[in-house]
């Protein structure tokens, strides 16, 4: 059984799981899906085209499947997918997806902090913490464990790797490859973080290992000669190929 307020507003086409709590003065649009023990505190929307998992808390403002910010949206229908045991705290606004991708995706286990911001067709993995009024530009994708702390501004298109730290403050508009901190003005590469990656089991080994690819990579020569030295040069670890794999997607280039 789900404990609605009186004071709250639910679509009749709006489709409830069970053990939900929505607050007072809570809404909850038509095409709008919703899972099993979601806590919704008060002034908590759900626009259309929501999508959402089980034992999420949404606190009082929060903002869910807004209307892109995009003047290419023209009304199609699009989704914000957001999966299990997520903190979405005050004010953070989440948008739905436009015709590019059709959805925008927040994984599960993440936290996400006061006033934040991700616009449409982002794709946010797990296990992540995005800090207070950080705000992530469309069609972005942030994968799993990484650390983005307050007043961030990241540009559409950038792709944030795993296991990174990048520090408050921080605006880029190239990519952030995985396991590393970035940080100062303008952004840079400040080694690797290894905080962060020995909370997460990552051997002493791994981490040398990680630590000696990026030694290559932001060496001399151009970054495809410099990849190729890590190739030919160093164990293919699944981080080292991660590494790999994500420099040479990068279409924005990776920062320095």
């Amino acid at each position: 059984m789900n404990n609605i307020s009186p004071l709250a507003f639910v679509h009749p086409n709006a489709k409830l799981g069970d053990g939900n709590i929505i607050g007072p003065f809570c809404y909850i649009d038509d095409n709008t899906v919703i899972g099993n023990n979601n806590n919704l505190l008060n002034s908590v929307t759900i626009h259309t085209g929501a999508r959402i998992g089980d034992n999420n808390e949404f606190f009082p403002g929060a903002s869910i499947s807004t209307k892109p910010q995009d003047l290419k949206f023209k009304g199609e229908v699009t989704t914000c997918e957001i999966g299990n045991n997520n903190s979405i705290r005050e004010n953070v606004t989440i948008s739905r997806g436009t015709a590019s991708k059709g959805k925008t995706i927040v994984g599960s286990n993440n936290l996400l902090m006061e006033n934040m911001h991700i616009a449409h067709d982002c794709i946010i993995g797990s296990n992540i913490i995005i800090g207070n009024s950080t705000k992530l530009a469309g069609e972005v994708t942030v994968e799993d464990f990484a650390i983005i702390s307050a007043a961030v501004l990241c540009h559409q298109f950038c792709n944030i790797g795993r296991n990174v730290m990048i520090q408050g403050g921080s605006r880029f508009s190239q990519d952030i490859p995985p396991y590393i901190i970035a940080g100062r003005d303008p952004i840079r590469y400040m080694g690797l973080n290894l905080v962060g990656l020995r909370r997460k089991g990552f051997s002493n080994e791994q981490i040398d290992q990680i630590h000696n690819a990026y030694r290559l990579l932001y060496g001399e020569g151009t970054r495809e000669e410099n990849i190729q030295k890590i190739k030919e040069t160093m164990p293919l670890t699944t981080e080292i190929e991660h590494i790999i794999e994500f420099v040479q997607a990068s279409s924005r280039g990776i920062i320095k």
